[in-house]
């Protein structure tokens, strides 16, 4: 794999975001409506596609939940099986519940469906009390610490070292700006802004390809590999490689976010991944 570039995910790659952004999912729709998903729904959720953004994830479980209510009928798998039928997302979550209920009830899931409230409450648990009020400017009505402190760091610093000095290094994360400045801050990897893009920095998040070409061309790299911790960043490799076919685009799956093991291995593989590595430590030596 004689690449010219890397490029990096930050969540579930540089650091272990299972008790920061997926507990913040589960534990805001419980505050918000006294009932949620199971922790591993997250991962059916991710592997539907369209939900890079975590805040459109909490909104969508909470739809699920509400949706429950008022007699939807489908478990979870079969809930995220037809979002990903269905062309994925929130968008498509919204379409199989419109699809599932019938008119009254669909529009007391509406009624009570609030996504402001799931993103207020979602972004106090995550930032802590004092960062919500320095970054959303809002007082906050939780008194708590924040799970962004819960966040173990995955990558080694020998191994940005390797790969700064071999590679220019570009991120592409779902966070937005600030959150991903703390990340990359804490993991000790300074990315000029040009050679990132956040939450904040294109409309249409992973898989579309936009982000990853950019970068491409910005490194005018002939060969790129992207490593990201879900199969939407695979397939943000694989749509790079359909929308910029004079490059080369290599989707590098990681098995330290919700996919593990073998049965990961298997999805990265069915997604279109050109390889599959334990950890981001072990790209250097996949790379050399």
């Amino acid at each position: 794999m004689n690449v010219e570039a890397v490029v990096l995910d930050i969540d579930g790659v540089l650091v272990d975001v299972a008790n920061s952004y997926r507990r913040a999912i589960v534990e805001s729709v419980d505050r918000v409506y006294g009932q949620t998903i199971e922790y591993e729904a997250i991962q059916q959720f991710k592997d539907a596609g369209g939900f890079n953004n975590d805040w459109e994830l909490t909104y969508a479980a909470a739809l699920y939940v509400l949706a429950s209510q008022e007699g939807l009928g489908l478990d979870v798998e079969q809930f995220t099986n037809r979002i990903a039928a269905t062309g994925a997302g929130l968008s498509a979550a919204e379409n199989v519940v419109a699809n599932a209920l019938d008119p009254h009830n669909r529009e007391r899931v509406r009624d009570a469906w609030n996504r402001d409230r799931l993103r207020a409450v979602f972004q106090q648990l995550y930032l802590g009390s004092e960062t919500y009020r320095e970054f959303e400017g809002e007082e906050p009505e939780l008194d708590v610490s924040g799970f962004i402190n819960d966040e173990p760091i995955l990558v080694d610093p020998e191994t940005i070292d390797e790969l700064t000095d071999r590679y220019p290094v570009g991120v592409v994360t779902g966070r937005p700006a600030q959150e991903a400045d703390i990340a990359l801050e804490r993991v000790g990897l300074d990315v000029a802004d040009e050679h990132r893009f956040t939450m904040d920095d294109w409309e249409e998040g992973k898989p579309h390809p936009h982000a990853l070409t950019t970068l491409a061309e910005r490194f005018d790299a002939d060969a790129v590999a992207f490593a990201g911790d879900t199969l939407d960043d695979v397939r943000t490799a694989v749509n790079a490689s359909d929308a910029d076919p004079d490059r080369e685009y290599y989707g590098i799956g990681v098995l330290t976010g919700g996919l593990t093991g073998e049965e990961g291995r298997t999805k990265y593989d069915r997604a279109g991944a050109s390889a599959v590595v334990d950890s981001v430590n072990d790209l250097p030596d996949l790379l050399e």
